[in-house]
């Protein structure tokens, strides 16, 4: 998205000398996608970006897939599952594809390894908790209800402030707003549900108080990556830090989103998913559904209809109030819903009735479908309550 930030201390001209007080050269390095083809940023460092000492193996998590077959609804609730507290190393495969990997984690207060993610965007939802994700770029804030956008190949690490629970949504591409909120510069415009104002970058990119990125050496980053094998980790050691950065600037950078921030699109009669979209990437989208009116027809039937997603597979993420087409299924906060292409879902039936008359709906979820089919992880498995697929018949099965 071309929106221009410009942080720290540039040179009047790209390209060009930019020297410290001591006549000593900055390193200058373009962070570009889609080669030199797309939205970019240009770094200034005191060391040489590239200068690494040594390369090991990162044994990551159990990346392990298994099959949504025989195929069926499942309802998975994360809130059962042990993680380590790691914000990175900790995270657990819920669901996947090869398009996107949702993990999921609950954090300690200690910081992360410094970890870079070449496979895609990371667009990582706070469920709860606050902290700072310190970046290449400076420091974010975050809290409860963020959207944390973090680009491909962006050196980070995260800093709880509290245990915080993290639900992470991996791409294989990038992430941004739907092209149609988009004018044809990369403004958001007037119908978007959400506008730059709302996108908070880093304002600093000096790290806390404490942290030395001037005499450090030997320093470790985990790097996430494919191979022909799949996804795989390496353990990259610099000769200085990579958060050494005096300034930079461009329209390539991390940013948060609050979820408060977003302003529900409404109607007379019941609205589609897509008009809570908030990002998309390749071959999927994440949409937020938010406290909000409800449909003002007199004969308005809040709860969705019933609808068969043939190209996609939906994944609903609960996190917070009470959503109304679910009483019944034994979904509550925390729960996650897979509902696969070739299954038709939709309210429980009791739903229906109760709705009617309903002008407001205390919900809040955060949505993501695939337009691949996905896999289970090791922790959807275990998170799984085998009788959901049987709540619209009213039948308790394993």
């Amino acid at each position: 998205m071309a929106h221009y930030r410009h942080v720290g201390e540039v040179p009047p001209k790209r390209h060009t000398q930019f020297r410290d007080p001591d006549g000593n050269l900055y390193y200058e390095e373009l962070m570009g996608e889609e080669g030199f083809s797309s939205d970019s940023s240009l770094l200034y460092h005191r060391g040489v970006p590239s200068a690494i000492v040594a390369c090991e193996v990162w044994e990551l998590r159990d990346q392990t897939r298994t099959p949504n077959h025989p195929l069926k609804p499942r309802h998975l609730r994360l809130h059962d599952l042990e993680t380590d507290t790691c914000p990175v190393t900790g995270r657990r495969l819920v669901l996947g594809n090869n398009d996107v990997r949702i993990g999921y984690v609950v954090t300690g207060t200690g910081p992360s390894p410094l970890y870079r993610n070449a496979i895609g965007d990371e667009c990582v939802y706070v469920e709860s908790g606050t902290g700072t994700v310190e970046t290449v770029f400076g420091v974010l804030a975050f809290r409860a209800g963020d959207y944390v956008v973090i680009p491909r190949a962006t050196t980070h690490r995260w800093v709880p402030a509290e245990p915080s629970r993290l639900y992470a949504i991996e791409a294989n591409s990038h992430v941004g707003p739907p092209k149609r909120y988009l004018s044809k510069h990369g403004q958001l415009l007037e119908h978007a549900p959400y506008c730059e104002r709302d996108l908070h970058g880093p304002t600093d990119v000096h790290l806390a108080e404490g942290t030395d990125t001037t005499d450090t050496t030997d320093v470790e980053v985990l790097v996430k990556h494919r191979t022909s094998a799949g996804v795989v980790g390496t353990r990259m050691t610099y000769a200085t830090h990579p958060f050494d950065v005096v300034g930079w600037d461009g329209c390539l950078y991390p940013y948060t989103f609050n979820i408060d921030d977003y302003m529900p699109i409404t109607g007379k009669i019941h609205q589609p998913p897509p008009v809570h979209q908030v990002f998309e990437g390749w071959n999927f989208v994440i949409c937020n559904f938010l406290p909000r009116k409800v449909d003002y027809h007199p004969l308005a039937v809040p709860v969705p209809y019933y609808h068969s997603n043939v190209d996609s597979d939906e994944v609903m993420f609960y996190v917070g109030g009470d959503y109304e087409a679910r009483k019944g299924s034994g979904i509550g906060i925390g729960s996650i819903s897979l509902h696969p292409g070739g299954h038709a879902h939709g309210p429980q039936p009791s739903a229906i009735e109760a709705s009617l008359g309903a002008e407001y709906f205390e919900e809040s979820a955060v949505m993501v479908d695939t337009f691949a089919p996905l896999d289970l992880g090791e922790a959807g498995l275990a998170a799984e309550d085998p009788a959901y697929a049987w709540s619209w018949a009213g039948r308790v099965l394993s």
